[in-house]
């Protein structure tokens, strides 16, 4: 929200009050509460009349400062968002009050307060990080002419009338808390949930308030009220409901944070490195669950406006077979169900006369899992409807009748998430499909979700129900396949989400256009919502909208298939790729093996994603922050700390264009060719390629060729790859099994003296690869081998240690 008219001007009519001076301060629970004035007070009589701002500043955790502030003193609304779901806090803090200052120091950082005039800083060892200065926290009483812009005053312009009457009118004024941290020179903002403008967040005014807006424009699916700094912290809003920042776009030294209503709540989280800054925050709002090996591998969809039956998909699975492109799970979108009638958890019986036999018979002769497109959204014309409505397990409008409309499906209604009975009844629904043979559901929209005249059945407040919705709908879906299935058997296909979300994933973009564009698009979307807690991301390989041209299906493919998840589906068209060109498919079939033979590397990442909140495709800055170039950086990424993704954006006769950091870096498909960086590679790119760098000092572990699936037991018969072990370093990597978070064995390779020492525990390798751009590999310890700057070396089976001489 922007109140002011420039910079030293308020809005016509706005009204504020700013918290000047600390009137006392009490030191409660290792933190401060304190109360601060809007007005000066020179005597007793200033103390007369208000508003006093209650703030307090504490730490919930280690390396982490809480500021909340109210006005109103009263219980807050539900929903909340839960903190420290699935980890316990870390208690770490010291309080200290000193001549100048009071001061409150947690993991590194210290926070320290000034009473008059009324400020807090936040400190590193090194270095200011960042600040709320001198009337840096308000009230700001806005005459509602100026709120038109968010949620609080806009739902009767974005509602169809006729199915979401406005709501009672708003008072004159509305009242906003507002609260404002500095921006320092160079520093750069990014996160805020999936959104899909740029990369670097400075300039934009940033709206947490989910919407289905497709990928072009400023709305967005996942909005999450947390942003990370190139400055080594992040600020998490703790606020379920809309928040509204200015990130440098109202002061353009400043990031502002506002919400209606009275109190607001911020935590400041400081770490050494992004990373670690992700650690502290998934702590706080939850960790990513682990998710089933099958599910890395690739994912075929019927798409939506397609015609099709059981001819058809056998027809889809059996092509991919005979193309090497094996499909691991089968995906059928809306129109497994009768036109009109979704959600009805019933399959078209025109379409699918015996639907448990047909699942049963292509789970069999093509290895495939079979995923369902489901909503939360009921239409009138569903053999459900009346059910929901007798057991008034929909939303409500104030008058007790449910809130209906008429976009997506005819009268459709909301199925009220606040409700235990409704909940079990939607989950029922969902279990008599699990029994027919489904292994997981595409849990689609959760975005319109209705907020004016409405009531919850918990008396949730509807403004903040409006994004949590998404974060207890796909939960609802996560724990029934958790229970029935198991621990780290359950994933979900989520479009909708928000601060907490990623405890159940896997979420992709959303609807996109067929184009260069838009595949850019989905990689900013995807950089900014793992840069805000979630681990994994997925997009529609080719776009969403329309026919990709085969050039475009082909860069898209290469991109989907070096993302944490790897989805075909489009609208209107198939993206099976012979559609495409069979030379479509003969460099699916190369990147999918490729996939499939990096699983242990991109399993094992995925514990780390469990236990400790990193994500799997990372933006360049979280792993060379020290590389001021990596901050802008967002058409490549890493995929995990590894391995270096540069997708194609242009046409054949283009050059493409991408950054190397420091180090010689090996081409992960010609290990013959190495780069030395930091260097800008400017090349043309063959169409059946995608630049993958391996970063220097890294050990891969690959499994078998042509195994031809992504679930296998990824200890035995691996290759370990080595790539530039500098003298003197030391690289380990853990072998997961493939099977929940349990832990193989482990891989040590060890340079020193000239030799390269590798130590293998409870794993069964056949080859070992060192690939060393300076140095000519000599021989292994009682064997000759040829030389080389790659060498691949053929072991004993079960052999524990092998020591390889170099030059």
């Amino acid at each position: 929200m922007k109140f002011n008219d420039g910079f030293w001007l308020l809005k016509n009519g706005v009204k504020p009050f700013y918290g000047l001076q600390v009137v006392q301060a009490t030191v409660e629970d290792n933190g401060y509460n304190l109360q601060v004035s809007t007005r000066p007070i020179r005597h007793r009589g200033d103390t007369l009349g208000g508003p006093v701002l209650s703030v307090r500043v504490h730490s919930p955790t280690q390396g982490v400062v809480g500021v909340k502030i109210d006005h109103f003193s009263h219980t807050e609304p539900s929903p909340d968002i839960p903190l420290f779901p699935d980890a316990k806090p870390v208690p770490d803090v010291s309080v200290e009050r000193r001549k100048s200052h009071l001061s409150l120091s947690t993991g590194g950082l210290t926070a320290e307060i000034t009473e008059k005039p009324y400020t807090i800083t936040f400190k590193s060892p090194t270095r200011t990080l960042t600040f709320a200065g001198e009337k840096h926290q308000a009230l700001f009483d806005v005459p509602s002419r100026w709120t038109l812009n968010s949620a609080s005053n806009s739902s009767c312009l974005t509602m169809d009338p006729a199915s979401n009457p406005a709501a009672a009118p708003l008072p004159p004024v509305v009242r906003y808390i507002n609260s404002e941290l500095n921006l320092s020179p160079g520093e750069l903002v990014y996160g805020f949930g999936e959104q899909f403008g740029a990369f670097v967040k400075n300039g934009q005014a940033m709206k947490i308030w989910n919407q289905d807006g497709g990928t072009s424009s400023e709305q967005a699916y996942k909005c999450v009220p947390f942003y990370i700094t190139n400055r080594n912290y992040g600020v998490f809003i703790n606020h379920p409901g809309e928040v509204e920042v200015e990130v440098g776009s109202e002061k353009v030294s400043r990031v502002g944070v506002s919400v209606a209503g009275s109190s607001l709540e911020y935590f400041l989280i400081y770490g050494e490195t992004p990373l670690a800054i992700l650690e502290k925050y998934t702590r706080i709002t939850g960790r990513p669950a682990l998710l089933p090996s099958w599910s890395y591998g690739l994912w075929l969809s019927t798409s939506f406006l397609t015609d099709y039956s059981s001819a058809t998909v056998s027809s889809f699975l059996q092509g991919m077979q005979e193309r090497d492109c094996p499909v691991r799970v089968f995906h059928l979108d809306c129109f497994w169900m009768k036109q009109y009638e979704w959600c009805s958890f019933t399959f078209d019986p025109d379409k699918f006369p015996d639907p448990k036999s047909y699942l049963a018979e292509i789970k069999q002769k093509y290895g495939v899992k079979i995923c369902l497109w489901i909503n939360p959204y009921i239409s009138q014309l569903s053999p459900v409807f009346k059910e929901g409505v007798e057991g008034g397990f929909f939303i409500k409008r104030t008058d007790g009748t449910p809130w209906q409309w008429d976009l997506w499906q005819p009268g459709l209604a909301v199925v009220d998430v606040t409700n235990p009975a409704a909940c079990k009844w939607y989950t029922d629904k969902l279990s008599a499909l699990l029994d027919m043979g489904v292994d997981a559901f595409k849990t689609d929209f959760g975005e319109r979700i209705p907020h004016a005249s409405v009531v919850f059945h918990d008396g949730s407040d509807p403004m903040r129900v409006h994004n949590a919705y998404s974060v207890i709908y796909n939960e609802l879906v996560f724990d029934l396949l958790r229970r029935r299935f198991g621990e780290g058997e359950a994933i979900v296909f989520a479009r909708s989400s928000a601060a907490g979300g990623q405890r159940f994933p896997v979420h992709w973009g959303g609807d996109c256009e067929s184009t260069w564009e838009a595949m850019a698009e989905a990689l900013r979307g995807c950089l900014s919502l793992t840069l805000s807690g979630f681990a994994y991301a997925s997009h529609d390989i080719g776009g969403f909208e329309g026919h990709p041209p085969p050039e475009i299906y082909q860069r898209w493919v290469a991109f989907g298939l070096f993302s944490s998840h790897s989805r075909l589906h489009g609208s209107s068209s198939y993206r099976v790729p012979w559609n495409y060109g069979e030379d479509a498919a003969k460099s699916m079939s190369r990147f999918v093996e490729a996939k499939h033979r990096l699983m242990p590397y991109i399993y094992n990442l995925s514990i780390q994603a469990n236990v400790k909140g990193h994500p799997i495709q990372r933006a360049m800055f979280l792993e060379f922050l020290d590389d001021r170039t990596t901050h802008y950086l967002d058409r490549q990424y890493m995929l995990g700390p590894s391995l270096l993704v540069a997708p194609v954006f242009v046409a054949k006769e283009e050059q493409t264009e991408y950054y190397v950091p420091a180090g010689r870096w090996t081409s992960f498909f010609y290990p013959e060719r190495t780069v030395q960086g930091p260097v800008w590679i400017k090349e043309l790119v063959p169409i059946d390629e995608i630049p993958v760098w391996v970063r220097p000092g890294s050990i891969l572990c690959l499994g078998p060729r042509d195994v031809g699936r992504p679930d296998y037991d990824y200890s035995q018969d691996l290759e370990v790859q080595l790539y530039e072990l500098a003298e003197g370093h030391t690289v380990e990597t853990d072998i997961p099994r493939g099977k929940g978070a349990a832990i193989a064995g482990t891989v040590r390779a060890q340079r020193t003296f000239g030799e390269i020492r590798v130590t293998v525990v409870d794993a069964e390798i056949s080859r070992i690869s060192v690939f060393s751009g300076g140095t000519t590999i000599k021989g292994v310890v009682g064997g000759v081998l040829g030389t080389g700057p790659g060498t691949r070396i053929l072991v004993e089976k079960g052999a524990k240690e092998v020591v390889i001489r170099v030059g």
